[in-house]
């Protein structure tokens, strides 16, 4: 089983969500969360006065899947959420030791 960590931008949650259903991954965590990598943020100027913004918005997906369906969700993530720029993101694949099924204490694969 792999765990797959995804950064993005938040206006692409929707179409990354729709690649991931087409290829039947089914359940994944979603949280807003700011950072930066490479770009180190950008300035902005409001009423006049010029400011940093260090952290930008981003959406950090969570999806765990089984072995033989993780590159075909890594790719998916990947295709829907690039759009040729900087601050599109990052993807880490992790392995899962164990995934239990709170409800009916399903194991494994089973689990997911």
């Amino acid at each position: 089983m792999k765990l797959i960590i995804a950064i993005i931008k938040p206006f692409k949650l929707e179409e990354v969500k729709a690649a991931l259903a087409e290829i039947n991954v089914e359940g994944m965590t979603v949280t807003e969360v700011k950072g930066f990598g490479r770009q180190k943020g950008h300035t902005e100027i409001y009423r006049g006065s010029e400011y940093t913004v260090d952290f930008l918005p981003k959406v950090k997906l969570e999806v765990a899947t089984t072995d033989a369906l993780a590159p075909r969700a890594v790719e998916a993530i990947v295709k829907a959420a690039k759009t040729g720029k900087i601050g599109d993101g990052k993807v880490f694949v992790l392995p899962v030791e164990e995934a239990i099924r709170i409800r009916t204490d399903e194991r494994g694969e089973a689990a997911i």
